[in-house]
């Protein structure tokens, strides 16, 4: 999955999308409270969507677009679910602390916390800004949310094969800074597995493939005309945003694999490189 958010320019896509039916049961999460960063649209949006459907409390989490993020929240609300918008930028601390005390007063706590904002391919943003969201601000935002997470608590962290396989696949130039400082991320979340299990917080990663309808692969598409045609047949398929949601709500419930890692789609390619 070339990864999305509101953080960047990641998982795009209507806000009114959500195409597939949702995989979760309905009142399976009743009285349960979820955070998702980079949530107003795309594969953030969608994950909510199911939360609130299946009777989470659900935090949407955004950047800058205050509208988009409330034109969420009402939907769901007129849905019959439970949801608010909380603002922060992941990168910018004094942003992060307000968003925390917002989801403690509303909330009391969490127990679903998922990494879903990234980004990097953004113009004028600094060259370290890919490592300052991917890998720095996850970590970082991990910490300062922790308190909120109790036992039996999960936090999920999205990312892509094409990050995820990145020290033996290579990938296209054009997504390189991300897909390196995605991995740093993840790996720096993995170092944290046994504080995390002592605390009775679980952790999974959701990988996926490139991701169709999202901005980061138009944003792709534009600088490496026919990059996304070409994946898509060689994967054979690729997934649509509310398919990928789909699978990052499952990833929130279903029993955590044995590497922390939840595969989406085919990864033939990428394990037999």
């Amino acid at each position: 999955m070339l990864d999305g958010s509101s953080q960047g320019p990641g998982g795009g896509g209507p806000v009114e999308s959500c195409p597939v039916n949702n995989p979760l049961a309905s009142a399976s999460l009743e009285g349960k409270r979820a955070l998702i960063t980079g949530s107003s649209r795309g594969i953030g949006a969608d994950t909510a969507r199911y939360f609130a459907e299946a009777g989470a409390r659900v935090a949407i989490n955004y950047r800058n677009k205050e509208a988009r993020a409330l034109k969420l929240v009402g939907e769901i609300e007129a849905a019959g679910g439970s949801a608010i918008a909380v603002g922060a930028d992941l990168t910018d601390p004094s942003t992060v602390g307000p968003l925390r005390e917002a989801v403690e007063k509303e909330f009391g706590g969490l127990d679903i916390l998922v990494l879903n904002a990234s980004g990097g391919m953004e113009s004028n943003m600094g060259e370290d800004y890919a490592m300052r969201l991917n890998r720095d601000a996850q970590t970082e935002f991990l910490t300062a949310m922790l308190p909120l997470l109790g036992e039996g608590s999960r936090v999920v962290f999205v990312t892509s094969h094409q990050a995820h396989f990145i020290r033996t696949v290579e990938t296209m130039p054009e997504y390189l800074p991300v897909a390196l400082s995605k991995r740093a991320g993840e790996d720096e979340l993995r170092s944290r597995i046994d504080e995390l299990t002592a605390k009775g917080v679980e952790f999974v990663v959701v990988s996926g493939d490139m991701i169709e309808g999202t901005i980061t692969a138009t944003l792709l598409q534009r600088a490496n005309p026919g990059a996304i045609e070409a994946r898509k047949e060689a994967a054979g398929r690729l997934y649509n945003v509310g398919e990928f949601a789909a699978e990052v709500a499952l990833a929130a419930v279903e029993p955590i694999p044995a590497d922390h890692t939840r595969y989406v789609g085919d990864v033939s390619d990428f394990q037999s490189a």
